[in-house]
């Protein structure tokens, strides 16, 4: 199981480099919105995978994550060829969820593309319903979220959807 790894300038943790590719691409000439949940589903299996919470932990514990909530937003468009990033926020735990906040920036260039922010429930997979995390899971989840304790909310946590009004 390898370590988490962090960005060096945030202490946060960090997916891989991905590389945003041609069947990404929409008509617009960027890359489609369904890509960015995508490239953010693909960072967290990532994060998951390498503390042993994805495939193995549904087939080995019968236990998994499942989507509670998802809020995304759109912020600098992303082109063929972009390198990114994903870095992770974890926000709250509690026995059972988590809060977490991903923020997808240009990997060379570090401006912030988009975030998604979403609460995971924590599954056992024989009953379909949420349950407590095991202990050791827990750990796990405090270490994710160690990095973000004592930092500023991230801009945009908690963001209601909306046409603002005008007075």
């Amino acid at each position: 199981m390898n370590a988490i790894t962090l960005c060096p300038e945030t202490g946060l943790p960090v997916s891989q480099r991905l590389t945003i590719r041609p069947e990404w691409i929409d008509y617009n000439g960027h890359l489609n919105v369904a890509f960015y949940v995508k490239l953010f589903d693909e960072a967290l299996d990532v994060m998951f995978e390498s503390q042993g919470l994805a495939q193995n932990y549904v087939e080995e514990r019968r236990l998994g994550f499942f989507m509670g909530e998802l809020h995304v937003r759109y912020l600098r468009e992303l082109h063929l060829g972009d390198p990114v990033e994903v870095r992770m926020h974890v926000l709250d735990i509690d026995a059972k969820r988590m809060h977490y906040w991903l923020e997808m920036v240009h990997a060379d260039e570090r401006w912030l593309s988009a975030t998604e922010e979403a609460i995971a429930l924590h599954v056992d997979m024989t009953t379909r319903k949420v349950a407590p995390f095991p202990d050791d899971v827990m750990a796990k989840l405090k270490a994710w979220q160690a990095p973000a304790l004592g930092r500023p909310t991230p801009k945009g946590v908690g963001k209601v959807i909306g046409i603002p009004k005008t007075a």
